[in-house]
């Protein structure tokens, strides 16, 4: 006869239950989805254009003149009814065309630009009023302004539109073979006619932004973005960059893109 006591056996220990090892896919760490929209681009185009680009107001408004003078016709001669349209707007077009090449000539920082808007602006106010209110003080000015009667025809706005349309599609051919492009591990400069390229290292790229002209900045959004590659004793400076701002954000954006993977596979024991 069997003396075991089932009442005096202990109790049996619990058996773990079997896992199956499965494979883990990496956790990638991403940005909250709040702290950014935008997705980072894949690549940056930059290109660094001449200053003739900023001459498109100057471009507008002889394309205007040019629809002005051919829908008065002979009317807009000198002997005609309606000549006095014609100069005035030729007067206006002499003036637009003067500020674009003093916007292009010269560099207006924000305390210079502020101080020489406001210094012109009260010079011509002040010699508005006084040439006003006593015309026969200076009678050379007075007999200059009355002689002023600059006059135009719609040939002369039609040939200045055709060169500067010219001059234009030359610009942007050119802008197709000389180019930066900006991508994450690399910098590439695209040159020539037969496409020559040359490679940098991008991921400790350091850029520089340049705002020297508030008129330049104000046209097209441009000014000078400075490109310091990594391991390369030369920095490369793109003048007249559209956008500038935008562009930049772009650049920092992916640059400052990182993918981490933690990997949770348990680890291997080691081989004897």
């Amino acid at each position: 006869m069997s003396t075991d006591n089932p009442a005096n056996d202990s109790a049996p220990n619990p058996v773990p239950p079997v896992v199956a090892a499965t494979a883990t896919q990496p956790i990638v760490a991403t940005a909250p989805p709040d702290s950014d929209r935008e997705e980072a681009p894949s690549s940056i185009f930059l290109v660094s254009y001449p200053k003739i680009v900023f001459l498109y107001p100057t471009y507008i408004v002889s394309i205007l003149a040019l629809l002005i003078m051919l829908i008065l016709g002979d009317a807009a001669l000198q002997t005609g009814v309606r000549h006095r349209v014609a100069e005035n707007f030729t007067l206006f077009f002499l003036m637009m065309t003067a500020a674009n090449l003093v916007v292009i000539s010269f560099d207006f920082p924000r305390t210079t630009s502020l101080t020489l808007f406001f210094g012109f602006c009260a010079i011509g106010m002040g010699a508005v009023l006084f040439f006003t209110n006593y015309p026969d003080t200076v009678p050379l000015v007075k007999d200059f302004f009355e002689a002023l009667k600059p006059w135009a025809n719609a040939q002369f706005y039609g040939l200045f539109v055709v060169f500067l349309s010219l001059l234009y599609i030359i610009v942007w051919i050119m802008a197709r073979f000389d180019y930066w492009e900006v991508r994450p591990n690399e910098l590439m400069h695209h040159h020539g006619f037969l496409s020559d390229l040359e490679r940098f290292s991008a991921p400790n790229l350091r850029i520089s932004k340049e705002i020297n002209d508030v008129f330049e900045y104000m046209l097209l959004r441009s000014g000078r973005l400075i490109l310091h590659p990594t391991n390369e004793p030369r920095a490369f400076v793109l003048d007249n960059v559209l956008n500038i701002n935008r562009k930049e954000a772009q650049i920092t954006k992916m640059l400052g893109a990182l993918q981490v993977e933690f990997r949770t596979d348990a680890p291997q024991p080691p081989r004897a």
